[in-house]
């Protein structure tokens, strides 16, 4: 007994290993070892690690066999419930998701995650009131919960209820002060309650912070644009392009600015750019007003390729 036992713990230990180096395929051989070199064991900790791989390889059959057998091992045990609720999001089946997120936290009323993507299912859905109730309540069970602040506030963005989406983002970035989505998505949100200083500031910042993040710049130039700064909106697209070279919009955005600025010979060399990144842009450009001066050109007669 005492051999298998130590085979059994070496094989999960090299499994481990394994699971760490994201080598899947390896690590669950080792587990699959452990598993059949005692068959009696009740080893919950060793289903969820096999079941969580068949997840990440996408083979949802295997790991709701695991997840079953956690819950038939000890049903009160949350995390089978929480497991297999993960499983039957991943294959859209959302009731069966929700019905066994909610028996997780039955089990364990403090289980934020299960809380966060019960949230999310909802969020899914279409349910927002739902998805912000189950974010809270994420929340609630774990104050420092950086992304349930976000998604609450990305869902009131959405709903434009757009002071209460900025209190929910002000929350995330006093628990991580640097995540660029987060900068970005308070920059969102001031542009559209109107204090278009403060939006500039924080796109700068989403900037600094992740520079092949292309849509600060594009969004950061919008608001030069609309306040007629044209040569701060062509710096903010230029500096863009230097660190997105295939972004399309890019190119295609700094063209408009240039027409406007009537630098024709720089704007051509942009549309095309833009079109052979993209080429359904072609057609767009034919209807855009701003690229009127332009619309007799080739470049706007000839077919996509």
């Amino acid at each position: 007994m005492k051999e298998q036992n130590y085979m059994t713990s070496n094989y999960k230990i090299i499994g481990n290993k394994f699971k760490e180096e994201k080598k899947l395929h390896k690590a669950l051989q080792f587990y699959k070892k452990a598993y059949k070199s005692d068959p009696e064991q009740k080893d919950n900790e060793l289903l969820l690690d096999m079941g969580l791989i068949y997840d990440e390889l996408e083979d949802y059959s295997a790991a709701k066999e695991k997840y079953i057998e956690v819950i038939e091992n000890n049903p009160e045990d949350p995390r089978g419930y929480y497991s297999l609720a993960m499983t039957y999001d991943n294959l859209k089946e959302y009731d069966k998701a929700i019905k066994y997120y909610k028996k997780a936290i039955e089990l364990d009323p403090d289980y934020d995650r299960a809380y966060f993507f019960l949230a999310n299912t909802y969020d899914e859905m279409g349910e927002k009131r739902k998805a912000i109730a189950y974010y809270l309540k994420a929340i609630d069970a774990n104050p420092l919960y950086f992304w349930a602040y976000v998604n609450t506030g990305c869902i009131y963005e959405e709903l434009d209820e757009n002071e209460q989406a900025r209190v929910m983002i002000e929350k995330a970035l006093c628990i991580k002060p640097e995540n660029y989505k987060a900068l970005f998505n308070m920059a969102v949100i001031l542009n559209k309650l109107d204090r278009k200083e403060e939006a500039i500031d924080f796109y700068l910042k989403t900037i600094d912070q992740n520079p092949k993040f292309a849509f600060s710049y594009l969004n950061v130039a919008i608001i030069y644009k609309e306040k007629e700064r044209y040569e701060k909106a062509i710096q903010a697209l230029t500096s863009g392009i230097k660190y997105n070279k295939n972004v399309s919009v890019l190119y295609y955005n700094r063209a408009c600015l240039y027409t406007i600025t009537k630098d024709f010979e720089q704007a051509i060399d942009d549309l095309e750019s833009s079109f052979k990144l993209n080429p359904g842009l072609r057609e767009y450009g034919k209807m855009d007003e701003e690229l009127r001066p332009l619309h007799h050109l080739a470049l706007f007669t000839q077919k996509n390729h």
